[in-house]
């Protein structure tokens, strides 16, 4: 496997993954690839590193268990990069339908050690960014695995997804006030602002880039100061979110809900019916 990343450290560690899972399911592990911020190419040392592994079959209990026994040797490296993983696991057939997105698969959370069932990869936004962007450390090209996405349904789950997390913050603030789900909210709903309206899946600093120009002074600060809260997610997870910057954060996010609706609107986009 060529260095897939630039960083020597987290490239041992994605070496030891692809060995695990070949071990743990021979001829049935079909590819390996990276999407999010590694595929997109623009990531740093407080990204985390996630991937997508293609198999044949659902995974079976033995396949399961041997998998479970992979990631927490992973895990357990004393490289910074092994608690920082984080994917799932696709039947192929799966992998290859956005009409099977939202089916519950086999995945490691960004630092956990063992995997669980999930719908978090299971969606449109990664199967574009595994198709057109995905750095492969194994298998084919990810265009043989992936059906191509009309850009309708990208950009109809793009706008459910940015109406439904708002209402699920608003309907419980308290469950999302600390200082790394501030910022995450803050460059999150930039991200997906951008993407919808350019109808492309982009990273989360050229959502900051391209949203910051049509935000009040007091906003576009605001995400500046976000990306302080990247580093170290394990404590900021833990620490109240600072009241004016999270109150702001919320007034931000439904001010971009707005803004997307109104796009939607006016581009004739309807949310994913699955969304």
């Amino acid at each position: 496997m060529s260095a897939p990343t630039p960083y020597p450290e987290l490239n041992g560690v994605l070496a030891r993954l692809l060995r695990g899972t070949q071990g743990a399911l021979g001829p049935d592990l079909v590819a390996l690839y990276l999407q999010g911020s590694f595929a997109l190419g623009d990531f740093d040392e407080h990204s985390d590193c996630d991937f997508v592994v293609a198999v044949r079959e659902p995974l079976s209990a033995v396949q399961v268990d041997a998998l479970q026994a992979v990631h927490a040797r992973v895990f357990d490296r004393p490289e910074g990069w092994a608690q920082h993983l984080e994917g799932s696991y696709f039947p192929v057939e799966v992998l290859r339908s956005i009409d099977r997105r939202g089916e519950q698969l086999w995945y490691v959370d960004h630092g956990a050690r063992r995997m669980s069932r999930s719908t978090h990869c299971n969606t449109i936004v990664v199967r574009q960014t595994v198709r057109e962007h995905g750095v492969v450390l194994h298998g084919p090209a990810p265009s043989m695995l992936v059906d191509p996405i009309p850009l309708a349904r990208l950009r109809g789950e793009m706008l459910a997804t940015m109406c439904d997390w708002a209402a699920q913050i608003r309907a419980d603030p308290e469950a999302w006030n600390n200082r790394f789900y501030q910022g995450l909210i803050a460059l999150t709903y930039c991200r997906i602002w951008c993407d919808l309206t350019l109808g492309s899946v982009g990273s989360k600093r050229r959502g900051a880039a391209w949203a910051k120009p049509q935000l009040q002074p007091t906003w576009a600060d605001l995400v500046d100061r976000a990306w302080a809260t990247r580093p170290d997610p394990y404590t900021s997870s833990r620490t109240p979110a600072d009241p004016d910057d999270y109150a702001a954060t919320l007034d931000l996010m439904d001010w971009i809900v707005e803004r997307g609706r109104a796009f939607a609107r006016s581009a004739g986009i309807e949310p994913d019916p699955q969304g």
